[in-house]
């Protein structure tokens, strides 16, 4: 977006006060950045702040940066990280000291367009507020070391910490509650106190505790659904919106929660899957982003990531910096469906699949109620496929293949055939 040029001068009678200007602010914006130009000198210093829409002090950076930004996630320091309403913003000036002809200023203003983007994070990490290690502050840190975007603090029947979650730039804290019964645990995410009383003994307690969550806005997960310890054994599979089916290392009883959502799927079921570490401590085989979930978002905010997930614009890769998986589909129109998407089944459909940092033992599969339909190695994608007309979904796995053996590195959500 071309940015909005504000030519200003300061009369010399403004030297010693504060005044503002307004510029004008649309919708839709991710980000708002302000940069000031003016000849510097002994006699010529201009001091620069910001106010909203609603002329809320945003921050104040006296005359020591040239550029300042402010945005939902993220905002030069000593600026606070805000929504980006439309209206009327304010520039503050500080006429600090101007010369007696007067002093013109530019002022460029950039807006930058809210647009979809994948996200990259971990839903399952643990707090020293139940058995994790670490405070929350230090999870941040290893967060933004590693390059998430986001983190879901999923502590057993426990949302103090959620009542006072930092801000931390460019990381999204989602606040999430692992409620933990003998029967199976579940993530509620999105709702900072998704319950008043976490004791639910019966399949019709489970339910009014669900019903009541997700009425504060928690989205529901299956953790570890088929883990040998704390499997999920409650009757029920309605109440869920999504299943965890790849927690920490890759094992089988991971294997056997992807055949668990699959016979979901089977049974028309359009419920998303979703990745987490269930990381403790360090020095332990649930490593701190093994596995991440990547989605394709509107924005970084708690609710359009918890949106994306919904939707089923995910995918689960074992790291940061692993398996990318590209899964399209092309419809009458021409307009690419994705991941998570319904389309109408047509003659001439075809699925596009793609994929990035796969190394040579990586090989590609397509999945869908059939079973395995195709298999191919890196050198041969991009590729593209018909849809054929019993599919009613299907989705992309890639496996690392080494002496004979396969292990899941990557796995994505499903497009749908109506």
């Amino acid at each position: 977006m071309k940015p909005l040029r504000l030519e200003h001068h300061i009369p010399a009678s403004a030297a010693g006060t504060y005044y503002t200007i307004p510029f004008p602010v649309g919708a839709g914006l991710a980000q708002i950045s302000v940069t000031y130009h003016y000849e510097r000198g002994e006699n010529s210093i201009v001091d620069l702040g910001l106010l909203d829409n609603n002329k809320k002090f945003l921050g104040w950076s006296g005359s020591d940066k040239a550029t300042v930004f402010v945005g939902p996630c993220s905002a030069t320091p000593g600026y606070l990280m805000t929504d980006i309403a439309s209206g009327e913003w304010h520039i503050i000036i500080g006429a600090y000291k101007i010369p007696g002809a007067g002093l013109p200023v530019r002022y460029e203003i950039t807006c930058t367009p809210q647009e979809a983007r994948w996200l990259t994070g971990d839903l399952h990490v643990h707090s020293d507020a139940s058995d994790g290690q670490h405070d929350i502050p230090t999870l941040a840190k290893k967060a933004v070391k590693k390059g998430l975007n986001f983190l879901a603090v999923a502590n057993h029947n426990n949302y103090s910490e959620n009542l006072t979650l930092p801000r931390i730039p460019n990381l999204t804290l989602i606040p999430t509650v692992e409620w933990t019964h003998y029967k199976g645990h579940m993530n509620f995410f999105g709702a900072a106190v998704p319950f008043d009383n976490f004791i639910a003994n019966t399949q019709e307690e489970m339910l009014a505790l669900i019903t009541t969550a997700k009425a504060k806005g928690a989205l529901i997960s299956a953790n570890h659904p088929k883990d040998s310890g704390c499997p999920y054994l409650w009757k029920d599979t309605d109440c869920l919106d999504a299943v965890e089916v790849w927690n920490a290392p890759m094992r089988n009883s991971n294997v056997q929660a992807i055949n668990w959502w699959h016979d979901l799927l089977l049974a028309g079921r359009k419920i998303p899957l979703i990745g987490g570490s269930d990381y403790h401590r360090d020095w332990h085989p649930a490593l701190f982003a093994h596995p991440v979930t990547r989605v394709y978002a509107q924005s970084p905010s708690v609710q359009d990531i918890m949106a994306a997930i919904r939707r089923g614009r995910a995918y689960v890769t074992a790291t940061v910096g692993g398996v990318e998986l590209d899964l399209h589909c092309t419809t009458s129109e021409n307009n690419p469906a994705m991941m998570g998407d319904t389309v109408e089944w047509h003659n001439n459909q075809a699925l596009t699949v793609n994929a990035k940092n796969a190394g040579m033992a990586i090989i590609f599969q397509l999945v869908t109620a059939q079973g395995v339909v195709h298999t191919w190695r890196k050198q041969q994608l991009p590729a593209r496929i018909p849809v054929a007309p019993e599919w009613r979904f299907a989705y992309l796995l890639a496996k690392r293949k080494l002496f004979g053996l396969e292990r899941i590195t990557a796995i994505t959500n499903p497009i749908y055939f109506s």
